[in-house]
């Protein structure tokens, strides 16, 4: 039943970021060990001419952003993955690796300044010229649940150490 169905969406904009290269992305926005600066990377979104200033509206409030993107350059997807935490394959749906059956991405950001219809991002872990299909604003009392349990992750974290992730590769 599912097979049949189709989406299409249109980019709201196009995010750009100092990473041209997947090697130099952090694996999570928070994790900037092994990246060249060691600090958070800024970025703008730049909406696209279709939008008007007033999707934004109100958004200046708000310290931090859910971006829902497209893994542009992800080439197919494996049903199970190796994490770059180490540890056995896993489930692709079990991990954030961005070859997946549907190339959708999920960052939370944080969000700056806005000027006209560019937002200013720091935390990023996306490609320049990542296409960004939506934003939501980023809301504690609902997005956050820091006791929650995590599976393989809470595993890994009792060997290496909570909240350890590996910076970028290096290139081979």
């Amino acid at each position: 039943m599912t097979q049949d169905l189709r989406f299409t969406y249109t980019p709201i904009g196009v995010l750009r970021s100092p990473y041209s290269r997947r090697i130099d992305t952090p694996h999570q926005s928070t994790v900037v060990a092994g990246t060249e600066t060691g600090a958070f990377a800024t970025a703008r979104l730049e909406l696209d001419d279709w939008l008007d200033e007033k999707v934004i509206q109100d958004l200046g409030g708000f310290e931090r952003l859910w971006l829902v993107f497209a893994f542009h350059l992800s080439e197919g997807w494996r049903s199970s993955v190796k994490p770059p935490r180490g540890g056995p394959k896993r489930g692709v749906l079990a991990t954030r690796s961005p070859h997946r059956p549907n190339s959708i991405g999920l960052s939370a950001v944080e969000l700056v300044k806005i000027e006209g219809k560019t937002l200013h991002l720091r935390g990023v872990d996306l490609l320049d010229g990542t296409p960004v299909l939506d934003i939501k604003p980023y809301v504690p009392y609902a997005d956050a649940f820091p006791d929650a349990r995590a599976g393989w992750i809470d595993e890994m974290d009792a060997m290496t150490g909570r909240n350890f992730a590996p910076g970028p590769r290096k290139p081979r």
